[in-house]
């Protein structure tokens, strides 16, 4: 894709037009005119302007746009066009730095706005008019797919360390080939520094970096250079590179909390760890947990599990964790990626549903059970039984075995 395409969105030339009235320049920055250069869909078109922030507000009022100062301390307001939000951020200079934070003032220079950046490939800015503004060799390193700092690189990492783990994730999303030898090592040197780093923020670049296209690569890299064990104390290289070439075969994308559980679970406790580790979502260490809990008979198998024991993993664990631990165990298997049993057994989670047990306690209060102990070791052996039968959904079957369970509780 050609960056200039990215002016042919309406809503783009309403928000220019509205900031033409500050007197001020205004271009699109950062990501979009990145990925759209790698021939990538752009998630979300950001602009850098030389007006302050009350200027941009009161430009979008007068053209009759929504404008909310969601970061206006920092610069930053976002401006409404047709219910897409887009970020306008006034020019910034950094005053003080100490690799987690930084003190900035509102500048007015477009090269030195682009050379406070972190890499030449997200310090390229696009004109209204469709000029491409190139400070920093941007341009070339695209071209080469080549993830480099701007100017040197330990600077860059010491004024905030979190673009160790960039360096790392966009090496993964968007690089081919070697790393930049220079920033590869300094993203070493600077490693103990990322405990200095919130726990969330090393946690949104993780969970970026997993499901792109080269993370399985990337974080084998991450290990060997001791990046890993600081973030998240171990890791399985070889288990999350199985599991992404199992992703593939099934032509699935990356999913990037499976992919966490494969790099860095193999028993409930290590969820928790990373749920302490990474600030953890209580959805995401629940579903971590949970996976872990269903691999742990699967441990050690080659082959995949039998349709009957599918059927009891659907019943006791529910289809994504299920489905979670069949890829696991995959992972820890020695089956080729496109193993005809492990692929219908993965389809086979994928499209039934987990059974329902189809009996009640009123059911065998209604039969004379006592309520209390009696009826909850009745249920517990009539589920037994119903698991044995294969899962019966048919009216007989299931109060053939109710009425048993009932006559044999003495």
């Amino acid at each position: 894709m050609n960056a200039e395409r990215l002016l042919d969105d309406p809503r783009l030339a309403t928000l220019f037009a509205a900031l033409a009235r500050t007197g001020a320049e205004t271009r699109v920055v950062g990501g979009a005119v990145r990925d759209a250069l790698f021939g990538l869909p752009p998630h979300e078109i950001d602009l850098a302007t030389t007006a302050l922030p009350e200027a941009v507000l009161a430009a979008a009022r007068a053209a009759g746009l929504k404008g909310v100062p969601t970061g206006i301390e920092h610069g930053t307001v976002t401006i409404v066009v047709a219910g897409t939000p887009f970020e306008v951020t006034t020019l910034r200079e950094d005053v003080e730095t100490d690799g987690r934070y930084a003190v900035v003032r509102f500048g007015g220079d477009f090269e030195q706005d682009a050379r406070r950046r972190d890499f030449t490939v997200n310090a390229l800015s696009l004109s209204p008019d469709g000029a491409l503004h190139d400070y920093t060799g941007g341009l070339k390193d695209i071209a080469e797919k080549r993830i480099r700092f701007i100017g040197d690189a330990a600077t860059r990492i010491r004024e905030d360390y979190l673009r160790v783990l960039r360096f790392f994730r966009f090496n993964a999303s968007h690089g081919e080939g070697g790393f930049d030898r220079e920033g590869l090592h300094e993203a070493i040197v600077a490693r103990d520094n990322l405990g200095r780093l919130s726990r969330e923020r090393i946690r949104a670049e993780i969970i970026k970096l997993l499901p792109a296209r080269r993370a399985p690569e990337i974080m084998r890299v991450m290990s060997q250079a001791g990046v890993i064990e600081v973030l998240l104390g171990m890791g399985y290289p070889a288990r999350l590179e199985r599991l992404a070439a199992f992703e593939a075969a099934q032509g699935k994308k990356g999913d990037a909390i499976l992919r966490l559980a494969a790099f860095s679970v193999l028993i409930a406790e290590d969820a928790d760890r990373l749920r302490d580790r990474l600030r953890l979502s209580n959805e995401e260490h629940a579903r971590l947990r949970a996976a872990a809990r269903a691999l742990a008979p699967l441990h050690g198998r080659e082959t995949p599990p039998p349709v009957s024991h599918l059927r009891e993993m659907l019943f006791h664990c529910g289809s994504r964790a299920a489905a979670d631990a069949l890829a696991l165990a995959f992972a820890e298997s020695g089956a080729a990626p496109a193993d005809a049993g492990w692929l219908e057994a993965a389809r086979y989670l994928e499209l039934t549903s987990a059974p329902v047990f189809p009996i009640k306690g009123a059911d065998l209060l209604a039969r004379g059970v006592l309520p209390g102990r009696e009826l909850g070791a009745t249920l517990k052996a009539l589920q037994a039984k119903w698991i044995h039968a294969g899962f019966p959904r048919d009216p007989a079957t299931v109060r053939q075995l109710l009425e048993e369970a009932v006559r044999e509780r003495d």
